[in-house]
């Protein structure tokens, strides 16, 4: 590249703004524009939730005994009937061996009675015994009989109870939190292991009393998960008491299969518009149009050939739309595209 000559260095400002006026210029952007309506205020809720599962079960010691051998942890995935824990089943197992014996037992005796009474009713035919003796055989007989449904319900118990010492999943469901460890006694009522359906869950709202009645008849409700995605529910119930202590009602939303990567726990926004139809009318914008830098919160407003930038107050996000609470007056012209609004030149789109 050949070097400029020291006369032409004092002229290069003037050559450059010169090339510069011949380069063609951008063509000015139109942004379309949406005009400024106005809607039924309502009241507005917005509240923190927190994620639940709907089907969650605790799993508790039926029997005492020390905890042998635990065999899943939280994250597990288990199988409906699968054994979660192992209780010292020593005891039990003793308690069937019995039951077996006792049923073993008492099937012997009821057939040394059924005998008996067969022997009886021949010599009754003979003439060599009377009719009391036989009565008598049958009384045994019968008595038998109740000796062994006496001793297999015994030994169902025993059975039972053994079962009692492997606790299992009571449906397909992940290990949401171990209560116990190997080598803890687990004493009757002890919880053990808590599981919960995955794929299932619901956002619950502590909503004040005093404005339960607006999330009973609550409009365009969404939830927004913790990764910034909102969703509706798709079922809604609002329990019908209050608690004496924080004067809340408890609202159930629960939430659509797409959720399900969420986890139990995790926080998320509810916002939702209560009905309130004595409500006075609000100018509303789609949520897209409002420019948020910092703190500061504005719009773009058509102005002839061009764009001013003006401040406003607006409410959160519902259904893509936001209130105006200050700032714009209904049937004024705003910029759907704000960033594009703000180049040099931005006009608005034809209509």
């Amino acid at each position: 590249m050949k070097r400029l000559s020291r006369p032409l260095l004092p002229f290069l400002p003037l050559l450059l703004a010169a090339a510069a006026g011949l380069a063609p210029a951008a063509p000015a952007p139109a942004v379309p524009t949406v005009t400024v309506s106005t809607a039924a205020a309502g009241a507005l809720l917005d509240l923190d939730a927190v994620l639940q599962p709907v089907r969650q079960a605790t799993l508790t010691a039926q029997v005492g005994g020390n905890v042998t051998a635990l065999r899943v942890q939280a994250g597990d995935k288990v199988r409906r009937g699968q054994s979660l824990v192992q209780l010292d089943d020593r005891d039990a197992r003793a308690g069937l061996a019995r039951g077996d014996a006792g049923v073993a037992q008492a099937d012997a005796e009821l057939l040394n009675a059924r005998t008996a009474l067969a022997r009886q009713r021949d010599l009754l035919k003979s003439g060599f015994i009377s009719q009391a003796a036989v009565d008598s055989a049958e009384m045994q007989f019968r008595a038998a009989q109740a000796g062994l449904q006496q001793a297999q319900a015994a030994r169902t118990q025993a059975a039972l109870a053994q079962g009692f010492a492997q606790p299992a999943a009571p449906f397909d469901a992940v290990v949401l939190a171990t209560h116990v460890d190997t080598g803890d006694l687990a004493l009757p009522g002890r919880a053990l292991v808590t599981v919960y359906e995955p794929g299932r869950l619901r956002a619950v709202v502590q909503v004040p009393a005093s404005r339960a009645a607006l999330a009973a008849g609550a409009r365009d409700v969404q939830v927004q998960l913790a990764d910034g995605r909102s969703v509706r529910p798709v079922a809604s119930e609002l329990l019908p008491a209050a608690d004496p202590v924080s004067q809340t009602v408890e609202w159930r939303l629960e939430l659509p299969a797409e959720a399900a990567p969420a986890r139990p726990g995790q926080t998320v926004r509810v916002r939702a518009r209560g009905a309130d139809t004595a409500a006075p009318e609000r100018p509303t914008l789609p949520a897209g149009a409002v420019l948020r830098r910092g703190e500061l919160v504005a719009v773009y407003v058509a102005r002839d050939a061009g764009f001013v930038l003006r401040s406003v107050r607006v409410g959160p996000a519902v259904g893509g739309q936001v209130e105006v609470f200050a700032g714009l007056a209904a049937g004024e012209r705003v910029a759907l595209d704000p960033v594009r609004a703000g180049l040099a030149g931005a006009t608005p789109a034809a209509r």
